[in-house]
């Protein structure tokens, strides 16, 4: 899962004079990896191609910070009080990903490790990856954070025109091989597939069309995300959700008396009464992530090396 997968998946893997590059694509479901094989099968050799399971909720803050500290979120909360956020709470959610990550190698007793971390989120910063790709070769830990797929996930919910080009998952597909093909990432890589490196490739969570709509009525504090959600005085219908009233049994962070946690399954999602149609027709079909659904859950973790 998640909160172990660094553990068991990664760290076995690091040879002292090898370097080690995790790298971590926001929100890739299987399927997505599978159009990408084989453009990453071109310069290196594919030796594990194995799934783990993200935990709940399928949502960027949880399952990455998950990954990097190597603990369930109500730990995290437990040992880093000052720099866990919930979901009510203001300020970037994903902003201690590295410190959480060090933590990690040094409970592990690998704190010795040399270690580089780096976070693309604009295509400015792909091209410092690119630019600085052969520096990172005298670390034995790169970890690599990029987050295009899942801003693709969120602007097709947004722009007509991308509705268009990704209308279902095959033209999602599509897309991700495209973007990859041509992407900095691709460029950065292939600068370096002539030297002796390891890449260990996954995912925080994956993501799912959504087509079935169900009502739940909450506060001015409940979450806005579509597939969980997370406050006091929750009313929905048991039967469409897996609820969690007391959220520590799921590994959660409980921040206000009578929080709980309900979480939509295979391909429904959660509105408010409000203005319900509006969003039930402006969401309809999109992808979205942070419930229940194997295209969420089970996601690809690849072990690849130089030829």
């Amino acid at each position: 899962m998640s909160h172990n997968l660094f553990q068991f998946k990664v760290l076995p893997h690091i040879e002292k004079g090898t370097p080690l590059f995790f790298i971590l694509i926001d929100n890739l479901r299987f399927d997505q990896w599978k159009t990408i094989q084989p453009i990453f099968a071109e310069n290196f050799r594919i030796t594990e191609e194995e799934s783990f399971y993200s935990i709940l909720p399928t949502a960027t803050q949880y399952c990455r910070n998950a990954i990097f500290a190597g603990l369930m979120p109500i730990d995290i909360e437990k040992q880093f009080p000052a720099l866990w956020k919930n979901d009510e709470e203001e300020g970037g959610k994903n902003l201690n990903e590295e410190e959480f990550f060090r933590a990690q190698l040094k409970r592990l007793g690998k704190g010795d490790l040399k270690v580089s971390y780096t976070k693309v989120v604009n295509n400015h910063a792909g091209l410092d990856l690119v630019n600085n790709i052969h520096n990172l070769m005298n670390n034995d830990i790169n970890v690599i954070v990029y987050n295009f797929v899942d801003m693709l996930s969120h602007a097709r919910t947004e722009m007509e025109v991308l509705k268009e080009l990704a209308s279902d998952e095959m033209s999602y597909r599509s897309i991700t091989a495209s973007w990859f093909e041509h992407s900095p990432l691709h460029q950065a890589l292939k600068k370096i597939a002539d030297k002796k490196i390891k890449i260990v490739l996954a995912t925080d969570h994956g993501s799912v069309r959504v087509k079935t709509p169900y009502k739940v009525v909450g506060d001015k504090q409940t979450t806005t995300n579509l597939r969980y959600k997370h406050g006091r005085n929750l009313n929905y219908e048991p039967k469409e959700v897996l609820a969690f009233r007391e959220p520590k049994e799921a590994g959660l962070p409980t921040p206000t008396i009578n929080s709980s946690f309900i979480f939509a399954k295979e391909d429904s999602f959660l509105c408010y009464p409000n203005n319900y149609n509006y969003y039930v027709n402006y969401y309809k079909n999109t992808f979205q992530h942070g419930g229940i659904s194997l295209e969420e859950m089970i996601v690809p973790v690849i072990k690849m090396q130089s030829k």
